[in-house]
């Protein structure tokens, strides 16, 4: 009961230390708020004004009939464009999208001869290169399919496909955008919390102070734990109630309770890993830059920006040990598929232990660390 008592009084001197830091404060405000809302309003990964350029070689009814099927909200008006103005065009980055419909495309169409059409895509544009040739290629296909069928009564497709996208009807980034922000702001603030928790106490000559009192360093590092864990996951929910559901009006489906509870086991992990590196940097400018690589690695490769099953078999593996890809399966079936505790426990259950070995190796790096101050 001592050994409690004394991480309950140690966190709320935590959470006091830290509501008097107008700087920290000030970064989980904007980081639950502006951030949430300016990223999933701001970044688009699916086809948005994308602008199309078509060379109309031929001149026809069919060939306006296509190029009048390129409309807002996916693309710009198509800006209609000379052959020796492609290359200059793309060279300058001007479109993303060239058509080039070659002469007499109509009568090889109606001839049965069947014509090529050229679409010259912008690459380095990678968000939507790959979804605008899919769309292009659906309009396209549609138009054709239909200015055929007028002569042709065979011309119909045999298969009616019916596309159903579940939990995401509108498959619209903003609903994924501002629940995988919070994810990795979790993750970011976490590290930097927990690393300035111990490095505030160094700076500020407290450390020593902390020696000198009836406490052990599991309870000095546990307190540090959950204080600053505490003040992330009120400021998660918060941000889900507030930002997400009400500004952005993003439905939640799942249990907000069973996500917090999920992260309040990541915390452990994130801020034992954020204290953890804290025992090896000496100042806070040291510890930012240890900790960049560190959340970029995490962010990039936990499966919340591309999907698990993409990467090499090895590496598949190697990630199984961070505890933000299981904590991203876990949310992501929460908060998305409205899943309960009966399909989430296995992901609820790695990050459980990966934290656990993430707080024991904390504890042998935070002991030897009072050790070198003795």
């Amino acid at each position: 009961m001592r050994w409690v008592s004394n991480i309950y009084r140690l966190g709320i001197k935590e959470i006091y230390s830290l509501l008097r830091d107008p700087v920290l404060m000030g970064l989980i405000l904007y980081t639950f708020t502006f951030a949430i809302y300016t990223v999933a309003n701001g970044v688009k990964t699916e086809l948005h004004n994308a602008s199309i350029a078509i060379v109309d070689e031929d001149r026809s009814v069919l060939s306006s009939q296509l190029v009048a099927a390129f409309l807002p909200p996916y693309f710009k008006a198509p800006e209609l464009i000379e052959l020796s103005e492609v290359d200059p065009g793309m060279d300058k980055g001007r479109y993303t999208f060239v058509l080039d419909i070659p002469p007499r495309f109509e009568a090889d169409v109606l001839a049965g001869r069947y014509p090529a059409i050229q679409l010259n895509v912008d690459a380095t544009a990678m968000a939507i290169a790959g979804n605008g040739t899919h769309y292009i290629t659906s309009i396209l296909n549609g138009e054709l399919l239909q200015y055929v069928s007028r002569s042709s009564a065979d011309a119909a497709l045999p298969v009616d496909l019916r596309v159903r996208a579940k939990f995401n009807p509108n498959l619209d980034s903003t609903w994924f955008m501002a629940v995988m922000q919070i994810i990795n702001n979790l993750t970011i603030l976490a590290i930097v919390l927990g690393g300035a928790a111990v490095i505030r106490e160094r700076e500020h000559g407290t450390l020593e102070h902390l020696l000198v009192m009836p406490v052990t360093v599991s309870e000095i590092m546990v307190a540090k734990i959950w204080a600053n864990g505490l003040v992330i996951v009120i400021a998660a929910v918060l941000s889900l109630q507030i930002v997400v559901q009400g500004l952005l009006g993003i439905p939640i489906t799942g249990s907000v309770l069973l996500f917090a509870l999920g992260a309040a086991v990541y915390l452990f992990a994130v801020t034992a890993m954020g204290i953890t590196l804290a025992t090896v940097a000496t100042t806070m400018p040291q510890f930012g830059l240890l900790s960049i690589p560190v959340f970029v690695v995490m962010n990039l490769l936990s499966g919340g920006i591309t999907p698990l099953e993409s990467m090499p078999p090895a590496l598949q593996q190697a990630v199984q040990v961070l505890p933000s890809t299981h904590f991203i399966q876990f949310a992501q079936a929460v908060l998305y598929r409205g899943a309960g505790i009966g399909i989430v426990w296995p992901q609820l259950l790695a990050t459980a232990v990966i934290g656990m070995a993430f707080l024991a190796f904390a504890l042998v790096r935070f002991r030897a660390t009072l050790a070198a101050v003795r």
